[in-house]
């Protein structure tokens, strides 16, 4: 699932296309608004609000839209916009001005609401990481009355919002921090460098395509332990490993090092992870890729 980074850009970016624009051409391809013609309306502004997009249009009428896990809107030219684009099954949203045409594609979740109603979808966010609302002592006052793993709470969004599994891991692993340490058995100071190290990783990445931890931008370089199971540690060597973290059905990968972090997880089996994208072969002597 993309981050409140990703977001953020791709709010800008619409913003950039859109903003003071007639729009000329809308398809909303989502049943509950699918006969909504916004044709003529003009576009104010699109903010993003933790993991969600909020297109807010003159008349007061929003679109809102959250990407969920493969979600993305793409910017094409209007004037040479494909024919292909129209057909796509994965096409959700079409909102076209003269000039530009945004394309929401495999959309997570799509919404039109008044705008003085915006807080029915996005009213129960924690203060945004990335937003003028931001408050770094709500977000661990939040964090400190959860009776969860640190983890689970991070990725709440109820707690604090913009954070995803690639943050958490990455903030949880540089404040040396076991994943399922429950969050109101921290130290608040423990906490407030919690809250400031994510703070401080999201708002780097928000103007850069590359998200880095490391400070490294080359590929496969850029984190510490996300999407490194399998693989030894930077700091200690010991094999960074993948354990599930929460309650079913909305439990989340947790990627973390046993060695800086405390040992294995208690969701964690403890059996050999290879290399994410790894060849083995299987049973029947094929190539598989795990």
């Amino acid at each position: 699932m993309p981050e409140g980074d990703t977001v953020w850009r791709t709010a800008q970016r619409l913003h950039a296309a859109l903003a003071g624009k007639l729009i000329v051409e809308a398809d909303l391809r989502w049943p509950e608004i699918s006969t909504a013609d916004l044709s003529g309306r003009c576009t104010i502004e699109v903010v993003s609000r933790g993991k969600h997009i909020l297109h807010r249009l003159e008349g007061g009428l929003t679109l809102h839209s959250h990407l969920r896990m493969e979600g993305q809107w793409r910017i094409e030219a209007t004037p040479s916009l494909a024919p292909r684009w129209r057909h796509n099954p994965q096409l959700r949203a079409l909102v076209s001005a003269a000039d530009w045409t945004a394309l929401g594609m495999r959309l997570g979740v799509l919404d039109l609401v008044p705008t003085a109603r915006e807080g029915d979808l996005v009213g129960h966010l924690g203060p945004d990481v990335l937003g003028r609302d931001w408050d770094a002592a709500r977000a661990v006052d939040n964090l400190a009355r959860a009776h969860v793993p640190i983890g689970q709470a991070l990725l709440d969004q109820r707690n604090l919002a913009g954070v995803g599994t690639m943050w958490c891991a990455e903030t949880l692993f540089l404040e040396k921090v076991a994943p399922w340490t429950l969050a109101d058995g921290l130290d608040r100071g423990l906490l407030e460098h919690v809250v400031a190290r994510a703070h401080r990783l999201i708002h780097g990445g928000k103007n850069n395509g590359v998200q880095s931890s490391t400070g490294s931008y080359r590929r496969g370089d850029e984190h510490y332990v996300h999407a490194r199971s399998g693989r030894p540690c930077r700091r200690c060597g010991t094999t960074v490993r993948v354990a599930p973290i929460g309650v079913a059905p909305q439990e989340r990968t947790m990627f973390y090092c046993p060695g800086c972090q405390g040992g294995l997880g208690p969701t964690d089996d403890g059996r050999v992870q290879r290399p994410l994208g790894a060849e083995g072969r299987s049973a029947t002597g094929r190539r598989v890729v795990r």
